[in-house]
């Protein structure tokens, strides 16, 4: 509902802005006529009549455009009422209503303009002089008058549809222009494209060289670490080797220690049993001197 109401929005500004511009064009079409006719010709009724007829056609003006905006009037029935026949392309309003009011005004008339110039560079007359002539003739002028006035109108409307031609750019040169915005765009395009791809593949690059020197950093840190793993093992085994020799010199040590305490304990063992023997030996002979004695004393008592 919001993307019709903004597009019935944006409908309604654009018609409105072309009947504005129809307005202007209009008025800036009429004037020369009326001034014309002011300045050249003595007949005042006519000119008043010229300009009742720009009053009553710029009220009618705007009438249409009053309500056109109001109740969204087509604007090919307002092209059929002012303009004889003129065939504008649908798809100018429907592509390029957001673009500026000056632009859509350009767009819209430079195809009518272009059907009123022949392609041998002769103009088209914008009205049927015979009928203007014999309408003048009926409101009771004369024929030579009638035909002075209309030669004015047509010579002034040709001028004003040369000035016209002049500013406004016709639809052969817009074609050009798209086409050479379109091809510029799909050039542009083609340059982003084939910019973005650059970038892709580099970065591609870029990642492949990370990507390396990340396997190659961890190659060189699994060597560096089995490098230190198999000094410290290295280290380990010569420490245990070490240790072991060094126990097997102690229980050497400890074992010829051992050996020599019990040489000493046995020969300090033989010796006590010697020295008990002796001492033995001489109590036994202790005692049998003394009993010899005792006897002996015995025996002299007795």
């Amino acid at each position: 509902m919001r993307r019709k109401t903004r597009e019935r929005k944006r409908q309604r500004i654009s018609i409105r802005t072309t009947f504005d511009h129809l307005l202007l064009f209009s008025f800036c079409m009429l004037y020369p006529i009326g001034k014309f006719l002011v300045f050249r010709s003595n007949l005042l009724i006519t000119s008043f009549g010229v300009f009742n007829l720009m009053a009553a056609a710029y009220a009618s003006y705007l009438r249409l455009a009053r309500l056109g905006t109001s109740s969204g009037v087509n604007l090919s029935t307002l092209r059929s009422i002012t303009c004889p026949k003129p065939t504008f392309d649908r798809t100018l309003f429907d592509h390029h209503d957001i673009r500026s009011s000056s632009s859509l005004f350009r767009q819209s008339h430079a195809r009518f303009i272009s059907q009123l110039v022949k392609t041998n560079g002769k103009r088209l007359h914008l009205v049927d002089t015979l009928a203007l002539v014999r309408s003048l003739e009926a409101q009771g002028l004369p024929s030579q008058q009638a035909e002075a006035i209309t030669g004015a109108i047509t010579e002034v409307l040709n001028d004003s549809l040369g000035v016209v031609s002049q500013l406004v750019v016709c639809k052969g040169e817009m074609q050009k222009a798209e086409m050479t915005q379109e091809s510029n765009l799909s050039k542009f395009k083609s340059e982003i494209n084939s910019s973005l791809d650059h970038h892709f593949s580099l970065l591609q690059h870029e990642n492949e060289k990370l990507r390396n020197d990340i396997e190659r950093i961890r190659t060189d840190i699994r060597h560096e670490i089995d490098k230190v793993t198999a000094g410290q093992r290295l280290d380990l085994n010569l420490e245990k080797g070490r240790i072991r020799d060094e126990l097997t010199n102690q229980n050497a040590e400890t074992s010829n220690l051992t050996n020599k305490l019990d040489r000493e304990i046995h020969t300090l063992r033989a010796q006590l049993e010697a020295a008990k023997y002796e001492v033995i030996k001489y109590c036994i002979g202790t005692l049998v001197s003394i009993s010899a004695v005792g006897l002996a004393v015995l025996r002299i008592v007795m």
